[in-house]
C-alpha cells in the first residue's frame, strides 16, 4: 500500500464516529466488543467491522482473555497515540505514532513482526 492509500484508508476509518468512539474507549482501559456495543449504543456486528478494520492497521491490539466457565473471549486496547500527515514537494506521507507495550508479549510480537 503507497502513501496515498495508506493516508486515504487511515483518513477514512478516522472519519468514522464508531472507529473514533472504539479507539477512545479502548485508550481508557481494556475492553470486550459487548462493552463497546453498550458503550456506543451500536449493533455488536458494527463493533466487530470497525474493530477488524482497526486492527488492520494495527490501531488496536486485541487479547484474549479466559472465563471460568473455561471458555475465552478478547480485550481491546488502543495502540494510536498520534497521526501526522505532511505534504511536502507535492507528496503527502503518514505517520502513525503507536503505544509502546510494557508487556514482555507484546514487545515479542511487535519485534517478531518487524523481522518478518
Amino acid at each position: 500500500m503507497d502513501e496515498a492509500d495508506r493516508l486515504a484508508s487511515v483518513a477514512e476509518l478516522l472519519a468514522d464516529p464508531y472507529a473514533r468512539d472504539i479507539l477512545a474507549a479502548a485508550s481508557e482501559e481494556a475492553v470486550d466488543a459487548a462493552m463497546l456495543a453498550e458503550r456506543l449504543d451500536a449493533d455488536l456486528s458494527t463493533v466487530y467491522r470497525r474493530l477488524e478494520a482497526l486492527e488492520e492497521h494495527d490501531l488496536v491490539r486485541s487479547r484474549v482473555r479466559p472465563r471460568r466457565d473455561g471458555h475465552h473471549y478478547s480485550v481491546y486496547r488502543t495502540r494510536l497515540r498520534r497521526v501526522t500527515v505532511e505534504l511536502e514537494d507535492g507528496e503527502y506521507r503518514v505517520d502513525i505514532e503507536r503505544e509502546t507495550s510494557t508487556d514482555p508479549a507484546d514487545r515479542l510480537t511487535d519485534l517478531f513482526e518487524e523481522i518478518r
